[in-house]
């Protein structure tokens, strides 16, 4: 099922998953969900596929990792809304 979310909403979908997870698992379970960002889109299955942590404990530890795969570029400027009215 594609699905399409902002990063705003990144963080909530991350919940959905059962912890632990590892990285494998989660980049499966998120293939085809794609993140709408300041400068683009990415697949966040392939995100999540590009952390460096094996395992994560919990939803929390998948986003902090996350947070560091993604490009700065695509975060956009601080104070800037991702989109979400």
């Amino acid at each position: 099922m594609q699905e399409s979310i902002t990063l705003g909403r990144v963080e909530s979908r991350l919940e959905d998953l059962s912890y632990p997870v590892s990285r494998r698992d989660a980049a499966a379970a998120l293939d085809g969900v794609t993140v709408l960002m300041a400068d683009g889109n990415a697949d966040l299955g392939e995100l999540v596929g590009n952390c460096l942590t094996a395992e994560f404990a919990d939803a929390k530890d998948l986003y902090y990792e996350l947070n560091n795969a993604m490009p700065v570029e695509a975060l956009g400027e601080p104070g800037q809304s991702d989109g979400d009215a």
